[in-house]
């Protein structure tokens, strides 16, 4: 079941004897780990409902033995096992029978499965794999080993679409006005880790105390690692011919500890776009977004209208300068040199001139 399905089971069922949280995805995790443990300890009764096992450090016979043994203190109780991969035979161990072999701790959880002690709860917790692509076989064999556990929940990453809705929700939530361009390149920023995007937008909310909105130029001053929103507010104050605002967001990069070649590789490649647009006689974003967009590789509507108006902007022989330039500020970030801003600062001279 999806995260929202499991969220809706525990509002209209009592909690399974058992759970399989399955994907590498923290944020809706952690929503659906509070619902959990809110709905089988109560508001008050994690301190003494709730046991914690990793099973790097400890044997999935001892969680079993756990859930099997009643408990003093707490009528209801949650297990919750990390980790749970762990618990996996490998190499000669998969051979084994007794009950201290993984594949005995197998047969243990299926005699638990089978007469589940009333009123626990347990939660087997793998996150190290991801649910397709190359872990695929991996989370293949994970689910086999714990096919006595019916209920599964995955949490696969989000894509770039559920990051970009997310950004926006949790914005609006805040009371945080953003620009679309903004919400993009955040998303961007971050690789779309949910996480990192609730962390960020609680920070810029701070900031703007409900009196600011935020664009892409507070967004790369103030988010950590937003290189990639940086060079492409570099790229529209070159556009503009901004030497002032060119050289603040050089200063942005440098102080970000930006590698100056991979941020000149960005910058290189919104120029060749927007030359390619020209030469293609585009007028519209939207031409230029369905022209340039390739599957699994698609170009945001946001990064459309930037091209877009770089090559309004520029003409075809400023922009076969610029990449120019860029090619020779290149080729000295690989030269001997006193530092890599004198070359990048350079570079804006010379495309600001």
């Amino acid at each position: 079941m999806t995260p929202q399905q499991f969220l809706a089971h525990l509002k209209k069922q009592t909690p399974a004897p058992a759970y399989l949280f399955l994907g590498p995805e923290p944020y809706r995790r952690s929503i659906c780990r509070r619902a959990l443990i809110e709905k089988v300890l109560g508001a008050a009764g994690e301190e003494q409902g709730l046991t914690v096992y990793d099973l790097q450090n400890d044997s999935l016979n001892t969680v079993i033995d756990d859930a099997w043994a009643l408990s003093l203190f707490a009528a209801r109780r949650l297990i919750w096992v990390s980790n749970a991969e762990a618990a996996l035979p490998r190499g000669k161990s998969a051979g084994g029978d007794d009950s201290g072999t993984p594949q005995g701790a197998q047969a243990v959880l299926e005699a638990y499965m089978k007469k589940p002690t009333p009123g626990v709860v347990v939660v087997l917790d793998v996150a190290r794999f991801d649910l397709e692509g190359e872990d695929k076989a991996r989370m293949e064999r994970v689910r086999k080993f714990f096919s006595a556990v019916r209920m599964e929940v995955l949490f696969p990453r989000f894509t770039i679409e559920e990051a970009r809705r997310l950004a926006a929700d949790i914005s609006e939530r805040a009371g945080l006005e953003m620009d679309p361009e903004a919400v993009e390149w955040l998303v961007d920023a971050v690789a779309a880790d949910a996480m990192r995007i609730a962390s960020e937008i609680e920070k810029l909310s701070l900031f703007a105390a409900g009196r600011k909105k935020i664009g892409l130029a507070e967004l790369a001053d103030l988010v950590p690692d937003s290189s990639v929103s940086t060079i492409f507010t570099l790229v529209d104050a070159l556009a503009r011919r901004d030497r002032m605002r060119s050289l603040e967001l050089v200063d942005v990069l440098t102080r970000q500890g930006e590698y100056m070649p991979l941020a000149l590789n960005f910058l290189a490649s919104l120029m060749r776009l927007a030359l390619a647009a020209r030469q293609k006689g585009f007028r519209s974003p939207q031409q230029i977004q369905q022209a340039f967009s390739r599957p699994g590789r698609p170009v945001w509507r946001a990064k459309a209208e930037q091209i877009h108006r770089v090559a309004s902007a520029l003409s075809e022989q400023q922009l076969e300068d610029a990449l120019k330039c860029i090619f020779e500020a290149d080729a000295g970030l690989r030269d001997v040199r006193p530092s890599d801003r004198l070359v990048v600062e350079k570079l804006v001279f010379a495309l600001t001139t």
